[in-house]
Protein backbone atom coordinates (compact mmCIF):
# COMPACT_ATOMS: atom_id res chain seq x y z
CA UNK A 1 0.00 0.00 0.00
CA UNK A 2 1.21 3.24 -0.89
CA UNK A 3 -0.50 6.37 0.92
CA UNK A 4 0.05 9.47 -1.29
CA UNK A 5 -0.40 13.33 -0.29
CA UNK A 6 -0.14 16.31 -2.93
CA UNK A 7 -2.77 17.53 -5.58
CA UNK A 8 -3.20 16.16 -8.97
CA UNK A 9 0.26 15.55 -9.91
CA UNK A 10 1.67 13.97 -6.45
CA UNK A 11 -1.65 11.51 -7.40
CA UNK A 12 -1.35 10.60 -10.61
CA UNK A 13 2.12 10.22 -10.62
CA UNK A 14 1.87 7.71 -7.74
CA UNK A 15 -1.14 6.04 -10.30
CA UNK A 16 1.45 6.09 -12.83
CA UNK A 17 3.70 4.17 -10.77
CA UNK A 18 1.05 1.55 -9.70
CA UNK A 19 0.53 0.81 -13.14
CA UNK A 20 4.43 0.43 -14.38
CA UNK A 21 4.35 -1.64 -10.86
CA UNK A 22 1.65 -3.98 -12.21
CA UNK A 23 2.95 -4.51 -15.29
CA UNK A 24 6.04 -5.77 -13.92
CA UNK A 25 4.70 -8.15 -11.16
CA UNK A 26 4.45 -6.17 -8.34
CA UNK A 27 1.12 -5.39 -6.45
CA UNK A 28 0.78 -2.16 -4.94
CA UNK A 29 -2.29 -0.40 -3.79
CA UNK A 30 -2.03 3.42 -4.24
CA UNK A 31 -4.51 5.43 -2.55
CA UNK A 32 -4.37 9.23 -2.51
CA UNK A 33 -5.62 12.43 -0.03
CA UNK A 34 -5.97 15.69 -2.16
CA UNK A 35 -3.91 18.19 -0.28
CA UNK A 36 -3.82 21.38 -1.87
CA UNK A 37 -4.83 24.65 -1.18
CA UNK A 38 -5.98 25.68 -4.48
CA UNK A 39 -8.70 23.57 -4.22
CA UNK A 40 -8.22 22.95 -8.25
CA UNK A 41 -8.51 18.87 -8.08
CA UNK A 42 -11.20 17.28 -10.72
CA UNK A 43 -13.82 16.15 -9.59
CA UNK A 44 -12.92 16.74 -5.88
CA UNK A 45 -15.36 18.78 -3.53
CA UNK A 46 -12.74 20.33 -1.05
CA UNK A 47 -9.66 19.80 -1.17
CA UNK A 48 -7.54 19.21 2.52
CA UNK A 49 -6.15 22.40 3.62
CA UNK A 50 -8.05 24.95 1.44
CA UNK A 51 -10.10 25.92 4.56
CA UNK A 52 -7.08 26.63 6.50
CA UNK A 53 -5.57 28.37 3.90
CA UNK A 54 -8.08 30.84 2.77
CA UNK A 55 -8.25 32.03 6.84
CA UNK A 56 -4.53 31.99 7.39
CA UNK A 57 -4.95 34.61 3.96
CA UNK A 58 -6.91 36.58 5.97
CA UNK A 59 -5.25 36.80 8.43
CA UNK A 60 -1.86 38.07 6.70
CA UNK A 61 -3.81 40.52 4.75
CA UNK A 62 -5.30 41.98 8.22
CA UNK A 63 -1.46 42.56 8.97
CA UNK A 64 -0.43 44.27 5.36
CA UNK A 65 -3.90 46.28 4.84
CA UNK A 66 -2.39 48.49 8.37
CA UNK A 67 0.10 49.77 6.19
CA UNK A 68 -2.46 51.49 3.80
CA UNK A 69 -1.82 54.73 5.42
CA UNK A 70 1.33 54.54 5.78
CA UNK A 71 1.59 56.74 2.61
CA UNK A 72 -0.11 58.82 0.60
CA UNK A 73 -1.95 57.32 -2.07
CA UNK A 74 -0.74 53.94 -1.44
CA UNK A 75 -1.55 50.73 -3.42
CA UNK A 76 -1.25 47.57 -1.99
CA UNK A 77 -1.21 44.53 -3.51
CA UNK A 78 -2.22 40.75 -2.47
CA UNK A 79 -1.00 38.41 -4.33
CA UNK A 80 -2.40 34.55 -3.08
CA UNK A 81 -1.26 31.07 -4.79
CA UNK A 82 -3.76 29.94 -7.32
CA UNK A 83 -1.93 28.74 -10.47
CA UNK A 84 -5.37 28.26 -12.80
CA UNK A 85 -7.52 28.25 -9.65
CA UNK A 86 -8.70 31.64 -8.09
CA UNK A 87 -10.59 30.07 -4.99
CA UNK A 88 -8.23 30.32 -2.93
CA UNK A 89 -7.93 34.18 -3.61
CA UNK A 90 -11.80 34.33 -4.07
CA UNK A 91 -12.25 32.56 -0.28
CA UNK A 92 -9.58 34.60 1.25
CA UNK A 93 -11.00 37.96 -0.24
CA UNK A 94 -14.40 36.72 1.26
CA UNK A 95 -13.11 35.39 4.77
CA UNK A 96 -11.06 38.83 4.91
CA UNK A 97 -14.59 40.84 4.46
CA UNK A 98 -15.99 38.43 6.97
CA UNK A 99 -13.90 39.55 9.68
CA UNK A 100 -13.72 43.94 8.72
CA UNK A 101 -17.77 42.80 9.28
CA UNK A 102 -16.81 41.88 13.11
CA UNK A 103 -14.53 44.93 13.74
CA UNK A 104 -15.88 48.41 14.54
CA UNK A 105 -14.99 51.82 12.99
CA UNK A 106 -14.01 55.47 13.84
CA UNK A 107 -13.61 56.62 10.81
CA UNK A 108 -13.71 60.29 12.58
CA UNK A 109 -9.87 58.73 13.61
CA UNK A 110 -8.81 57.10 10.79
CA UNK A 111 -9.96 53.98 11.21
CA UNK A 112 -12.20 53.97 8.29
CA UNK A 113 -13.67 50.91 7.16
CA UNK A 114 -13.48 51.92 3.45
CA UNK A 115 -9.88 52.18 3.91
CA UNK A 116 -9.50 48.76 5.05
CA UNK A 117 -12.16 47.51 2.32
CA UNK A 118 -11.05 45.51 -0.55
CA UNK A 119 -11.61 46.98 -3.35
CA UNK A 120 -10.66 44.26 -6.84
CA UNK A 121 -10.42 40.85 -6.64
CA UNK A 122 -8.46 39.45 -9.81
CA UNK A 123 -9.09 35.77 -10.49
CA UNK A 124 -7.55 33.44 -14.16
CA UNK A 125 -11.53 32.69 -14.16
CA UNK A 126 -12.13 36.00 -15.25
CA UNK A 127 -11.15 38.62 -17.82
CA UNK A 128 -11.52 42.12 -17.48
CA UNK A 129 -10.91 45.17 -18.98
CA UNK A 130 -7.30 47.02 -17.68
CA UNK A 131 -7.94 50.47 -18.34
CA UNK A 132 -11.99 50.14 -17.40
CA UNK A 133 -10.88 48.99 -13.86
CA UNK A 134 -8.19 51.11 -13.59
CA UNK A 135 -10.63 54.26 -13.97
CA UNK A 136 -13.05 52.88 -11.20
CA UNK A 137 -9.93 52.07 -9.08
CA UNK A 138 -8.82 55.99 -9.80
CA UNK A 139 -11.88 56.75 -8.23
CA UNK A 140 -11.21 55.03 -5.44
CA UNK A 141 -7.90 56.06 -4.52
CA UNK A 142 -9.32 59.75 -4.88
CA UNK A 143 -11.79 58.98 -2.41
CA UNK A 144 -10.56 56.56 0.32
CA UNK A 145 -6.45 57.30 -0.09
CA UNK A 146 -5.80 53.86 -0.89
CA UNK A 147 -6.44 50.64 -2.91
CA UNK A 148 -6.37 47.14 -2.01
CA UNK A 149 -6.05 44.57 -4.54
CA UNK A 150 -6.39 40.71 -4.38
CA UNK A 151 -4.93 38.95 -7.24
CA UNK A 152 -4.18 35.16 -8.09
CA UNK A 153 -0.85 34.40 -8.84
CA UNK A 154 -2.39 33.01 -11.83
CA UNK A 155 -4.47 36.01 -13.00
CA UNK A 156 -3.61 37.45 -16.77
CA UNK A 157 -0.65 35.27 -16.73
CA UNK A 158 -1.86 34.08 -20.12
CA UNK A 159 -1.53 38.26 -20.70
CA UNK A 160 2.56 38.21 -18.76
CA UNK A 161 3.19 35.21 -20.70
CA UNK A 162 2.73 36.89 -24.25
CA UNK A 163 4.52 40.07 -23.26
CA UNK A 164 7.79 38.39 -22.55
CA UNK A 165 7.89 35.62 -25.31
CA UNK A 166 7.21 38.99 -27.73
CA UNK A 167 10.09 40.63 -25.85
CA UNK A 168 12.51 37.42 -26.36
CA UNK A 169 12.60 36.46 -22.73
CA UNK A 170 12.93 32.65 -21.36
CA UNK A 171 10.11 31.24 -19.60
CA UNK A 172 11.04 29.38 -16.64
CA UNK A 173 9.61 25.85 -16.07
CA UNK A 174 9.64 23.24 -13.72
CA UNK A 175 9.57 19.76 -13.80
CA UNK A 176 6.05 19.60 -14.88
CA UNK A 177 6.04 22.34 -17.48
CA UNK A 178 4.26 24.77 -15.59
CA UNK A 179 5.46 28.39 -15.99
CA UNK A 180 7.69 29.26 -12.47
CA UNK A 181 5.20 31.70 -11.25
CA UNK A 182 7.32 33.01 -8.64
CA UNK A 183 10.57 33.58 -11.42
CA UNK A 184 7.32 35.55 -13.66
CA UNK A 185 5.77 37.39 -10.79
CA UNK A 186 2.26 38.39 -11.72
CA UNK A 187 1.51 40.63 -8.51
CA UNK A 188 4.71 42.78 -9.44
CA UNK A 189 3.37 43.32 -12.79
CA UNK A 190 -0.59 44.20 -11.53
CA UNK A 191 1.24 46.77 -9.45
CA UNK A 192 3.06 48.35 -11.67
CA UNK A 193 0.41 48.64 -14.21
CA UNK A 194 -2.32 49.78 -12.01
CA UNK A 195 -0.09 51.74 -10.29
CA UNK A 196 0.17 53.39 -13.01
CA UNK A 197 -2.99 53.84 -14.29
CA UNK A 198 -4.62 54.71 -10.74
CA UNK A 199 -1.67 57.15 -9.97
CA UNK A 200 -0.72 55.41 -7.02
CA UNK A 201 2.63 57.52 -5.42
CA UNK A 202 3.53 54.23 -3.04
CA UNK A 203 2.89 50.28 -3.89
CA UNK A 204 3.25 47.39 -1.52
CA UNK A 205 3.55 43.82 -2.71
CA UNK A 206 2.87 41.11 -0.49
CA UNK A 207 2.31 36.86 -1.20
CA UNK A 208 0.76 35.42 1.67
CA UNK A 209 1.28 31.89 -0.25
CA UNK A 210 3.87 30.27 2.33
CA UNK A 211 2.55 31.70 5.71
CA UNK A 212 -1.17 30.54 4.62
CA UNK A 213 -0.05 26.70 3.87
CA UNK A 214 2.34 26.19 6.74
CA UNK A 215 -0.32 27.04 8.98
CA UNK A 216 -2.00 24.38 11.24
CA UNK A 217 -5.08 22.99 10.12
CA UNK A 218 -8.23 24.33 11.49
CA UNK A 219 -11.21 22.78 12.87
CA UNK A 220 -13.04 22.92 10.00
CA UNK A 221 -10.54 20.79 7.90
CA UNK A 222 -9.50 18.62 10.73
CA UNK A 223 -12.72 17.21 10.53
CA UNK A 224 -12.46 16.70 6.99
CA UNK A 225 -8.55 15.04 7.21
CA UNK A 226 -10.61 13.08 9.77
CA UNK A 227 -13.29 11.64 7.59
CA UNK A 228 -10.84 11.34 4.58
CA UNK A 229 -8.13 9.70 6.09
CA UNK A 230 -9.88 6.73 8.29
CA UNK A 231 -11.38 6.43 4.46
CA UNK A 232 -8.37 5.72 2.78
CA UNK A 233 -7.08 3.50 5.50
CA UNK A 234 -10.62 1.47 4.36
CA UNK A 235 -9.94 1.91 1.24
CA UNK A 236 -6.27 0.45 0.91
CA UNK A 237 -7.26 -2.47 3.36
CA UNK A 238 -9.98 -3.62 0.76
CA UNK A 239 -7.60 -3.18 -2.33
CA UNK A 240 -9.27 -0.67 -3.25
CA UNK A 241 -7.25 2.42 -4.95
CA UNK A 242 -7.71 6.31 -6.03
CA UNK A 243 -8.18 9.75 -4.93
CA UNK A 244 -10.20 10.08 -1.51
CA UNK A 245 -12.77 12.49 -1.53
CA UNK A 246 -16.38 13.86 -2.44
CA UNK A 247 -16.74 13.40 -5.89
CA UNK A 248 -18.87 16.50 -7.53
CA UNK A 249 -19.59 14.11 -10.48
CA UNK A 250 -21.28 11.36 -8.05
CA UNK A 251 -23.46 13.43 -6.05
CA UNK A 252 -20.55 14.26 -3.36
CA UNK A 253 -20.06 10.97 -2.62
CA UNK A 254 -17.14 10.33 -0.52
CA UNK A 255 -15.16 7.40 -2.01
CA UNK A 256 -12.14 6.65 -3.90
CA UNK A 257 -12.06 8.14 -7.30
CA UNK A 258 -10.36 6.52 -10.12
CA UNK A 259 -6.83 8.00 -10.79
CA UNK A 260 -7.67 8.76 -14.57
CA UNK A 261 -10.68 10.90 -13.72
CA UNK A 262 -8.25 12.94 -11.58
CA UNK A 263 -7.14 15.92 -13.43
CA UNK A 264 -5.58 19.37 -12.03
CA UNK A 265 -6.90 23.15 -12.88
CA UNK A 266 -10.60 23.01 -11.67
CA UNK A 267 -11.54 26.26 -11.91
CA UNK A 268 -13.56 28.74 -9.73
CA UNK A 269 -17.16 29.16 -10.77
CA UNK A 270 -17.57 33.11 -11.16
CA UNK A 271 -21.22 32.70 -11.69
CA UNK A 272 -21.31 31.19 -7.88
CA UNK A 273 -23.72 33.24 -5.79
CA UNK A 274 -21.41 33.69 -3.18
CA UNK A 275 -18.34 34.78 -5.37
CA UNK A 276 -20.98 37.78 -7.30
CA UNK A 277 -21.97 38.87 -3.81
CA UNK A 278 -18.11 39.35 -3.23
CA UNK A 279 -18.09 41.50 -6.30
CA UNK A 280 -21.03 43.48 -5.76
CA UNK A 281 -20.27 44.50 -2.37
CA UNK A 282 -17.11 45.97 -3.21
CA UNK A 283 -18.26 47.55 -6.36
CA UNK A 284 -16.66 45.84 -9.34
CA UNK A 285 -18.47 44.53 -12.26
CA UNK A 286 -18.78 40.70 -12.70
CA UNK A 287 -15.95 39.77 -15.31
CA UNK A 288 -16.28 37.73 -18.77
CA UNK A 289 -15.44 34.43 -18.12
CA UNK A 290 -12.08 33.20 -19.36
CA UNK A 291 -12.74 30.38 -21.89
CA UNK A 292 -8.94 30.31 -23.65
CA UNK A 293 -6.71 28.70 -20.39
Amino acid sequence: MLHTIGGDDTNTTAADLATFLARNGYALTVVGLPKTIDNDVIPIKQSLGAWTAAEQGSRFAQNIIGEHNSGSRMLIVHEVMGRNCGWLTAATAAAYRNWLDSREWLPEIGLSREAWDIHGVYVPEAIFDLEAEARRLRQVLDAVGSVNLFISEGAGLDTIIAELERSGAEIPRDPFGHVKIDKVNPGAWFASKFAELVGAEKVLVQKSGYFARSAPANQQDLDLIKQMTDFAVESALRGDPGLIGHDEERGDELRAIEFERIKGGKPLDIHQEWFASLLDGIGQPLAKPATTR
